[in-house]
């Protein structure tokens, strides 16, 4: 069976991008903002802008969730 399926384009901004970030190649007044060693995790939008920070990966995750969006993993 072959049946075309139009996906509505709703769901397609609710997409984010969740990747480890080394903190040295943020800028210097997000920088100053961490208080602990090792990755931040950035999340992005689909355009690639960076909306948020966390501090480990599952909760960026949970923070994409809770603001009703779909994390997916970037490397």
């Amino acid at each position: 069976m072959h049946v075309q399926f139009n996906f509505p384009n709703e769901d397609k901004d609710r997409l984010v991008y969740v990747r480890a970030v080394d903190p040295s190649d943020l800028p210097k007044e997000v920088r100053d903002q961490i208080d602990f060693e090792g990755p931040v995790y950035a999340i992005h939008s689909g355009d690639g802008e960076r909306i948020a920070f966390a501090r480990d990966r599952t909760l960026a995750f949970a923070l994409a969730r809770t603001n009703e969006m779909s994390p997916v993993s970037v490397h």
